[in-house]
């Protein structure tokens, strides 16, 4: 018996020996954006956009810059900061948008190409990036809680503190992080879960209160929204800070546990799998430790979009989110990728107008779809490959 014992343990050594040890991943490289100059004929789509529609939201933003001072900073990278990284390099484009007559698309497809300098987007060498979409959602809540009315919809809390990176070094500008001081020291601020159960409950916080706990949480994916109160009036809220946690979207982790296929993901299908499973759910949205803050949107027209990180209107299918390391804020991006619906080519230009915390690198982009179901179908299956294109002038204003 102990010679078989023996002989057993033996072959079970021999068997770890010989097997091969697990393979080891390399580590992604870091995001590292490059651009290549290219003329306009080659860039996909660009004489077939109705790039006059473009004119007004790019006006819009160049009201916002003409308050800035010339040297404020507007992100980018490398050539990105280095051609349009400040509000000055912009006031030739936005001399010359004033004078395009409304709806004249040669005429703007001329102005653009006079004044800027197209550049194909790649990062790391690759071309391809990922073009989601976001939209304004519309949700039923009430002004007090009661009934149905009892998820509550926070403001920025008293306590929250936002440090500029930029301001203690260089090499951070554009980036920031949020938290709360401890016993004089700047701390991580409370993640979802921790709010969830009751964080922030002393400082009387509830902005709204909705009907629907799944609705608010999309409600912070998207980042504004309209709330049908119960008289039937429409308020609107828009983003007003976070906590300062990485966004991890649940879409990825219903993914990794077997609950839903890569292919099948959407906003939609993650809905419906919160829906069907009410005692799972708020474990699945508390692994998100992101938490958004709101506040409310006064005085904005009903056909007008929520204000985006640039402090602009947002304009359906012309503003995108970027990462505002790599891209400045305000760039005109022309987008080439297609549409989720019916698979056709979706190739238009966008403006740089917005920023998300799941919008991370040089090829990669959110395209603001706007309210309604129409937009809701489109931004809620948004997940296809494109390539883009940064718009540039095409030399640097005299200070």
């Amino acid at each position: 018996m102990r010679s078989a014992a023996w002989l057993v343990a033996v072959l079970a050594l021999t068997a770890c020996a010989v097997q091969p040890p697990p393979a080891v991943q390399p580590p992604s490289p870091a995001p590292a954006l490059a651009l290549t100059a290219v003329p306009f004929s080659a860039v996909p789509g660009w004489g077939e956009d109705h790039l006059s529609a473009a004119i007004p939201p790019l006006r819009g933003e160049c009201a916002k810059l003409a308050g800035m001072p010339a040297d404020a900073a507007l992100g980018g990278d490398g050539a990105a900061a280095r051609l349009g990284g400040t509000a000055g390099q912009w006031r030739a484009l936005c001399a010359a948008a004033a004078a395009v007559p409304e709806g004249d698309d040669a005429a703007a497809r001329a102005m653009l190409e006079r004044e800027l300098q197209a550049y194909a987007i790649s990062d790391n060498g690759k071309s391809q990036g990922l073009f989601t979409g976001y939209y304004e959602p519309q949700v039923d809540g009430a002004t007090a809680p009661g009934g149905r009315y009892q998820t509550p919809l926070l403001r920025r809390p008293r306590d929250l503190v936002q440090a500029d990176l930029g301001a203690f070094a260089n090499d951070l500008t554009g980036r920031s992080i949020f938290g709360r001081l401890e016993d004089g020291r700047l701390v991580p601020y409370y993640d979802r879960a921790q709010i969830e159960h009751g964080a922030l409950a002393a400082q009387h916080l509830p902005l709204l209160f909705l009907a629907d706990p799944i609705d608010a949480f999309f409600l912070e994916v998207q980042g504004s929204g309209r709330v049908r109160l119960p008289d039937g009036r429409i308020v609107r809220v828009t983003y007003d800070g976070q906590n300062g946690h990485p966004y991890v979207p649940i879409g990825r982790l219903l993914i990794e546990r077997g609950e839903l296929t890569r292919e099948a993901v959407t906003l939609q299908t993650i809905r419906a799998w919160l829906v069907a499973h009410p005692d799972q759910a708020p474990a699945l949205m508390d692994a998100n430790p992101s938490y958004v803050f709101f506040t409310l949107l006064r005085d904005t027209p009903p056909d007008q979009g929520p204000p985006g990180a640039l402090g602009v209107a947002l304009t359906p299918g012309r503003s995108l989110a970027v990462d505002r390391r790599f891209l400045p804020m305000g760039a005109p991006v022309f987008v080439a990728t297609s549409n989720p619906l019916d698979g056709a080519a979706w190739r238009h230009l966008l403006l740089a107008q917005d920023r998300g915390g799941a919008i991370k690198g040089p090829v990669r982009g959110d395209i603001f779809f706007g309210w309604g179901t129409e937009a809701e179908a489109m931004a809620g299956r948004m997940k296809q490959q494109g390539t883009a294109y940064l718009l540039l002038p095409r030399a640097a204003p005299a200070a």
